[in-house]
């Protein structure tokens, strides 16, 4: 089956597979004025470049790198005493069986890894500490 949606409008053409059992509506059970709202995605990592500013030491909370999320640690990448830019693979964590990479929040060496592999973590718990 075949749908058109208009997003922002864009028209889409989507192709929709219909399953044994499930409900198929007719083209003229949709208001022929339906359409979807596409809203912007936030991203933990701006693109916009902030303006150099001399560099200042970070206070002890600043070295903490948090999760964002729920979820239990699948996998630790980093290793204590290992320098890892900003960006850089830190931790993966399972969450609603997807996997999750979490990243170094900022450059620096890693003083303390605060999880272990299986364990379950909560939005905003500390992840790692940066030295």
């Amino acid at each position: 089956m075949q749908l058109t949606m208009t997003i922002d409008g864009k028209k889409y053409r989507v192709d929709v597979e219909v399953e044994e059992g499930e409900e198929v509506r007719t083209e003229g059970a949709f208001p022929p004025t339906a359409t979807m709202q596409a809203y912007p995605v936030y991203s933990a990592h701006p693109t916009a470049t902030p303006p150099l500013a001399a560099p200042t030491p970070a206070s002890s909370s600043e070295k903490i790198c948090r999760s964002p999320i729920a979820g239990v640690v699948f996998k630790i990448v980093a290793q204590v005493g290992q320098h890892l830019e900003m960006n850089d693979l830190l931790v993966v964590l399972e969450a609603m069986k997807m996997e999750t990479n979490i990243t170094a929040h900022m450059s620096g060496k890693v003083e303390k890894i605060l999880v272990s592999v299986g364990e379950a973590v909560q939005p905003g718990q500390a992840i790692a500490e940066f030295a």
